[in-house]
């Protein structure tokens, strides 16, 4: 009785093990290689001290992760946003962290969706500046300036039919143009816009108006290719995401990243990692 008994338990162990859910829940995947844009604070960006590695608002997003799922999770930096993002479509990095959600991105990536981080594209103005804005036509007689014409189809179209928008290649100039009158606002997305004054010490002088232009969320992708992409950590990293869009920690991290890039800019580049 005790050997049949134990036979069948044996027996039963065995199929279950065999599942690939059950396989991957047990561990099949202890680390994890996730990567980003590496000039984008402050979401993501080069740790000055080592520029093999990332540091921002995603990068603590993925070591929370990591840690909530018992998972090393490595953030390395890649050359470019690009070069990031061709290294995940061909599984040689498991997870994006940014992705803006794409037809052509589907095809070679799973979004982990809710997204935590959103790129929101705003009209910035001169904090001192008289500036009524509740819809674009409130631009229409306004001197205008963006860095790129992405600021969503309906946007660019409306402005390349309605508005005075010139364009200049770096945001800091345009700033710098803010600042001294030159233009009356500036189109951009607002966590990297709010970066860069801190980096011209013009954080204080900058005023994000709303309505927003255009907003998309950023998500963790996680490549195709991944050897480690399976139903098990696609739906444990669903549910933390779920439970996290539940709180602040985006406000959070994002006000964390926004103080730690401040302080580095502040420090020789030389300085030693406090």
């Amino acid at each position: 009785m005790f050997d049949r008994y134990f036979l069948r338990y044996l027996l039963l162990s065995l199929v279950l093990f065999s599942m690939p859910g059950l396989a991957t829940a047990v561990g099949k995947c202890e680390r994890l290689v996730a990567t980003g844009h590496p000039d984008y604070p402050p979401f993501m960006w080069r740790d000055p001290q080592n520029p093999q590695q990332l540091l921002g608002a995603q990068a603590d997003l993925l070591a929370l992760l990591g840690k909530e799922l018992g998972v090393r999770i490595d953030v390395l930096a890649s050359r470019s946003w690009d070069k990031a993002a061709e290294e995940v479509r061909a599984g040689r990095i498991d997870l994006l962290a940014g992705a803006a959600l794409t037809l052509p991105g589907l095809e070679t990536m799973d979004y982990i969706h809710p997204s935590l981080f959103s790129r929101a594209k705003v009209v910035l103005v001169r904090n001192i500046a008289s500036f009524p804005y509740i819809e674009w036509a409130d631009l229409r007689d306004r001197r205008g300036a963006v860095v790129s014409d992405d600021l969503g189809q309906a946007f660019d179209e409306y402005a390349k039919a309605n508005l005075n928008l010139q364009r200049g290649d770096k945001l800091s100039q345009l700033l710098q143009k803010l600042m001294l009158g030159e233009i009356d606002y500036l189109v951009h997305e607002r966590e990297p816009a709010f970066a860069q004054a801190y980096t011209l010490g013009l954080q204080n002088d900058l005023l994000a108006l709303s309505p927003t232009i255009d907003s998309e969320g950023l998500y963790l992708a996680l490549s195709h290719n991944s050897a480690c992409n399976d139903a098990w950590l696609r739906g444990q990293l669903a549910k933390k995401m779920t439970e996290l869009a539940a709180t602040d920690l985006a406000e959070t991290l994002l006000e964390r990243n926004l103080q730690l890039w401040k302080e580095q800019q502040l420090q020789p580049a030389n300085a030693p990692k406090q």
